[in-house]
C-alpha cells in the first residue's frame, strides 16, 4: 500500500482563492505519489510534494510566505522519518529556495536536529542548496497556512514534513512549531505520520502531533477520533488541522478554521481534494 496526504494550510481562506489552492494541493500530492509508484521512499515523497507547495506563491510557505515585521521573509521547516524517529528542522531561515530540502540536509548530516538563523543558512548553502534573492519570496498574495505533506510507502514506512513562513509581522527571532519536532511535525512506523497548521503558538503550547500519536499508541484511539479529541484540547489556545496518515494507511485531515486546501492519494486510486469541511 501507498499514500499521500497534502495540506496548503488552515485558515480563513477567501473563496476567491479557493481553487487555485485546489489545484496547488492536487499538484503536490500528485508529485509525492509519482515518487512512491515509481519505489521511491516515503521521506522522498513528503519532500517532493512540499517542493511544489514552496514553490507556489498562493500558500505560506517558500515562495509568498509571510513577511516578518521588517518586511524580510523568514522560513521554518521540518522532516521526519518514522523508521528511527529521524529529523531534520531548520528556522530562522533567509534566503534559500526550498527550505524543506534544508531540513533534509539536517537530517541526512545526522549531527542535529534542529538549526536556526544564519547558521542554518549558512549550513544549506554549504550543502549546495539553491539560493533566491529576497524578493523572490515576496508575492503579492499571500494566504496564511502552514503546508505539510505525510506519507507512506511500499515497505510499511512513514514520513512527514512541514513548512511555513510563519505569521505576517511576526518578530524576525520568532519560531512556530513547524520545526519543532512534536509539536508541529512527527511521524513513527508503528503509529502515524502528522503535519500540523494552524495557530503556531498554541500547537507548540499542546504539543498537539505528539498528544495525537499519544492517543494512538497509549490510549489505542482510533486515528480520526485521537486527531479530533487533540484539536478540542487545542481549542482554548486556539486553532488549527492537521493531515495524519497511519499504519495501517488510515487518512485524518480535521480541522477547526474555516477551511484548510489537502488532498490524498491511495495506492491507483484517484487524487482527491478538498477545502471545507
Amino acid at each position: 500500500m501507498i499514500a499521500i496526504v497534502v495540506h496548503g494550510g488552515a485558515g480563513n481562506w477567501k473563496p476567491s482563492r479557493h481553487e487555485v489552492a485546489l489545484a496547488g494541493v492536487r499538484r503536490a500530492a500528485e508529485a509525492g505519489h509519482a515518487v512512491l509508484a515509481q519505489g521511491g521512499d516515503a521521506l522522498e515523497a513528503v519532500q517532493a510534494a512540499v517542493v511544489l507547495l514552496e514553490d507556489d506563491p498562493v500558500f505560506n510557505a517558500g515562495r509568498g510566505g509571510a513577511l516578518d515585521e521588517n518586511g524580510h521573509a523568514i522560513h521554518d521547516a521540518a522532516v521526519m522519518r518514522g523508521a528511527d524517529r529521524a529529523a531534520g528542522a531548520v528556522a530562522s531561515l533567509r534566503g534559500i529556495r526550498n527550505p524543506v530540502k534544508a531540513a533534509r540536509a539536517v537530517l541526512e548530516e545526522g549531527r542535529h536536529v534542529l538549526l536556526v538563523g544564519d547558521p542554518a543558512g549558512a549550513f544549506a548553502r554549504a550543502t549546495g542548496l539553491e539560493t533566491a534573492p529576497g524578493e523572490y519570496f515576496v508575492a503579492e498574495r499571500r494566504e496564511h497556512g502552514t503546508v505539510g505533506a505525510v506519507a507512506l510507502d511500499a515497505t510499511g514506512a512513514l514520513a512527514a514534513a512541514t513548512s511555513t513562513g510563519g505569521i505576517d509581522g511576526k518578530h524576525p527571532g520568532r519560531v512556530g512549531d513547524s520545526p519543532l519536532i512534536a509539536a508541529g511535525t512527527w511521524a513513527d512506523d508503528g503509529t502515524v505520520a502528522i503535519s500540523c497548521t494552524g495557530d503556531g503558538e498554541a500547537i507548540i503550547r499542546t504539543a498537539l502531533a505528539h498528544e495525537i500519536d499519544a492517543l494512538v499508541r497509549l490510549a489505542g484511539r482510533p486515528l480520526p477520533q485521537a486527531c479530533d479529541e487533540a484539536l478540542a484540547r487545542m481549542r482554548a489556545h486556539g486553532q488549527g488541522g492537521v493531515i495524519a496518515l497511519g499504519a495501517d494507511g488510515t487518512v485524518a485531515t480535521p480541522f477547526t478554521t474555516a477551511a484548510m486546501p489537502r488532498a490524498w492519494r491511495i495506492d491507483d486510486g484517484p487524487t482527491h481534494a478538498a477545502i471545507d469541511a
